[in-house]
């Protein structure tokens, strides 16, 4: 049984364009990737906006000041990201400041904050520091819970001006908890998501329009739809701009896609493999365990980075040697002599072994050789192995991902965890109707 998707919203008011400014001679050296511009796009489509242009700038005052002067004159919402540290090299507040014609003021209250913040982390705040806690005069503060410089907002002339710190685990929170209602608020962008996403796995892009465009045809223009392919999953986004097809129309066909598809479908909305495999081992009351080799606790990893993951995670071992495979997991020492640590002998060895140890439900290992160098002739590089085990019984799958390191262990990874879905789903079907467990709706 699929849940319904969520409902979506009255559609916003007419576009506005958006710039979004990162700061940073980082950035252009590429010493630092540009995940803000990633976030800060995937937060602002999911409310209707695109963004229309995204200018990476270095920290010199005169580059500030001239970048920002053209993206006033032309934008209604611009954002920057980076330069409000208390360094010398932080010079975004103090450049901004003189082209909107705004004095910068001491607020007491900010240093007040970044004094007690330093308090905190059993350290005394230097005299830099100060620096930050100077806003605009006629602006308003963005506090920042988990750093010492706070974002600052300015509506003048028209427009918005958002001001946000560089670091990641400061300007994301801020610019959910905080930039995203004050702009829903002006009627800028939608209240909650612009559409209807359906998150499959297991499908390739190409195959899933082919699958879905029946459905999708019978709407004619009156749909908007969108693919987008990420590590493991496909994304297919159903939208009516024209306004056309009502809530109704939309949720009708999302959930008729969604049958069609079968175990392909994850979710509605934006949970990932580990996040739908969580809930369901929730709602089953079963615990999990891991054995991993090539993938380096990836796999634990991704259960680990869901919060409460105790309820349902008994824990992982990282067994790259073969002795740490024997002692850990007590793998036959014959059983890797005849067949290798890299086959499926081993690989359900280890699976039975995290299981049993670990006093969990179901296991999941996985073997290989991630690369570049190792392989053999019969098993070369890119080769792994997963075993799956659960109380039906278990089995070995070989797979084979040729590329880098990196895309090796994490494609093996996005492979176990939908192999693992699958089998709860299943596991849910035999349960039958009354006891099935709803997808995530995101």
């Amino acid at each position: 049984m699929v849940s319904p998707p969520p409902t979506l919203p009255p559609a916003a008011a007419p576009a506005r364009r958006f710039e979004l400014l990162t700061l940073g001679d980082e950035l252009l050296l590429g010493l630092t990737a540009n995940g803000h511009l990633t976030f800060i796009g995937a937060e602002l489509g999911r409310r209707g906006v695109m963004l229309d242009r995204n200018v990476t700038i270095t920290d010199e005052a005169e580059a500030i000041r001239t970048q920002f002067r053209e993206s006033w004159a032309r934008a209604e919402v611009i954002i920057t990201t980076g330069g409000l540290g208390p360094t010398c090299d932080d010079r975004t507040r103090e450049a901004i400041a003189e082209v909107l014609g705004q004095e910068l003021v001491f607020d007491a209250e900010i240093e007040r904050a970044i004094i007690e913040r330093f308090k905190r982390m059993g350290r005394r705040m230097t005299p830099n520091n100060r620096k930050q806690a100077y806003r605009f005069s006629r602006g308003e503060v963005l506090a920042n819970a988990n750093g010492t410089a706070p974002g600052l907002w300015v509506e003048q002339d028209g427009r918005v001006l958002c001001m946000l710190p560089g670091p990641p685990n400061e300007l994301q929170p801020m610019f959910r908890e905080q930039v995203l209602p004050r702009l829903a608020a002006l009627g800028l962008i939608r209240p909650r998501e612009a559409y209807v996403q359906l998150r499959t796995a297991g499908i390739g892009e190409s195959a899933l329009e082919t699958k879905l465009q029946p459905l999708l045809d019978r709407c004619g223009s009156a749909l908007s739809v969108a693919f987008c392919a990420h590590q493991g999953q496909v994304d297919c986004r159903l939208s009516s701009p024209s306004g056309e097809l009502n809530d109704d129309a939309l949720h009708a066909l999302a959930a008729e896609c969604a049958r069609s598809l079968g175990e392909d479908f994850l979710c509605f909305g934006h949970d990932s493999l580990a996040d739908v495999c969580a809930d369901l081992l929730r709602a089953g009351e079963h615990t999990l365990a891991v054995a991993e080799t090539a993938t380096g606790g990836l796999l634990a990893n991704a259960f680990t980075n869901i919060c409460g993951a105790s309820k349902f995670f008994a824990g992982g071992c990282v067994c790259y040697s073969n002795e740490s495979k024997m002692q850990l997991l007590e793998v036959p020492e014959d059983l890797l002599a005849q067949h290798g640590a890299v086959s499926a002998e081993a690989a359900v060895a280890m699976a039975t072994g995290a299981a049993e140890r670990l006093g969990a439900d179901y296991a999941i290992a996985l073997t290989g050789f991630a690369g570049p160098t190792g392989g053999t002739e019969a098993n070369p590089v890119g080769t792994i192995y997963l075993a799956l085990y659960s109380h039906r019984g278990v089995w070995s799958r070989r797979l084979s991902y040729p590329g880098p390191r990196p895309t090796v262990k994490i494609r093996a990874v996005n492979a176990a965890l939908d192999w693992l879905r699958r089998e709860l789903v299943k596991e849910q079907t035999v349960r039958g109707p009354e006891n099935r467990v709803p997808q995530s709706a995101g």
